[in-house]
């Protein structure tokens, strides 16, 4: 008796350590943003990794990843274990890397934790800009095809994108200048190292505030409550209307290996974190519309959004690879 009576104790504790080994989080994670620090994925990052902190009772160390418009970080978290202890703070970039040619890896390899948000995407210029309008530079592209600087942050990324969308609908033949994310290329903007660049409200809203840039145009079929008093792309490119609404999106990933109950633990924090006082004000006053969906519903989104927008890179002739060839069937 005394023997079965140690022997099962012994389980018991052998048990009760394996559970709580298991238990998740044990530790700190890792949050790795696909863009530099000041960007718009950056923003969205830093400002709901507080909260999802408290939800999980451990610390979340960001980690700033650029390079190859989203692709390095999205290879360095799918090489690291499906633990949830890496986590991918990225934006919509990844959708367009096999149809650009830049990557095989897309979100399809990944588990979406929470889609935050959408934003809206704006065309800027220094303040002290010639452009005062959004008529102004397009008259200039076109008068000098070739030779006016767009801000870049590589291919497939949202400035590449929003200019791929405005060259199906009007004369657009400029120089792309590539930058390690939107804050670089803003920043570089400014120091007039190119003449323009489209961006997402969340990276250009501060400095539209303050005086340093002008935004000329929200890409968008209506102004935004953000920035009221800027006119919607389509007064000056009526031919945009086709492809919008239309902007950048920002999200939570673990790959899709991640054990269910770690994913289950990741969304329950991110939603609650998603729902924050101070989440919620900032998304706001960066123009963002808030989505907060994970799971099912967060793939769907997903695959109309690289659906919709790869064929018309296909369909301007911007894509690399045919999404046919990938299996992206035309929305």
């Amino acid at each position: 008796m005394v023997r079965k009576f140690l022997g099962a104790a012994t389980a018991l504790v052998l048990m009760t350590g394996l559970s709580q080994a298991g238990d998740y989080p044990e530790r700190e994670l890792l949050g790795v943003v696909m863009w530099g620090a000041g960007g718009a994925t950056d923003t969205v990052a830093r400002s709901v990794n507080p909260a999802a902190e408290e939800a999980l009772g451990k610390p979340i160390v960001v980690l700033n990843k650029s390079g190859g418009a989203g692709a390095i970080s999205m290879a360095y978290v799918n090489a690291a274990p499906a633990d949830g202890y890496t986590i991918l703070y990225g934006a919509e970039n990844p959708q367009l890397h096999p149809v650009m040619g830049v990557s095989d890896l897309d979100y399809s390899g990944f588990y979406p934790v929470n889609i935050l948000g959408r934003g809206v995407a704006v065309i800027t210029v220094p303040a002290d800009s010639k452009y005062t309008s959004m008529a102004d530079l397009m008259a200039d592209i076109k008068a000098n095809p070739g030779t006016v600087k767009m801000g870049s942050t590589g291919p497939g990324g949202l400035p590449s994108t929003v200019g791929a969308l405005i060259k199906n609908s009007a004369d657009f033949d400029v120089i792309p200048i590539p930058f390690g994310g939107e804050g670089p290329g803003l920043t570089a903007m400014l120091g007039h190292e190119v003449d323009f660049m489209p961006a997402g409200i969340s990276a250009a809203a501060e400095q539209v505030k303050a005086g340093t840039l002008r935004a000329l145009a929200v890409v968008n079929p209506e102004p935004v409550a953000a920035m009221p008093d800027v006119p919607a792309i389509t007064e000056t490119i009526p031919g945009m209307a086709k492809y919008l609404p239309w902007g950048p999106f920002y999200g939570v990933f673990v790959k899709n290996e991640t054990p269910d109950d770690v994913k289950a633990t990741l969304v329950a924090a991110f939603d609650k974190a998603a729902k924050s006082e101070a989440f919620t004000t900032l998304m706001a006053n960066k123009g963002n519309v808030l989505m907060g969906i994970s799971g099912e519903e967060a793939k769907t989104f997903l695959t109309k959004w690289q659906q919709v927008t790869t064929w018309a890179l296909q369909d301007i002739g911007a894509a690399k690879v045919s999404p046919e060839t990938l299996g992206i069937p035309r929305p």
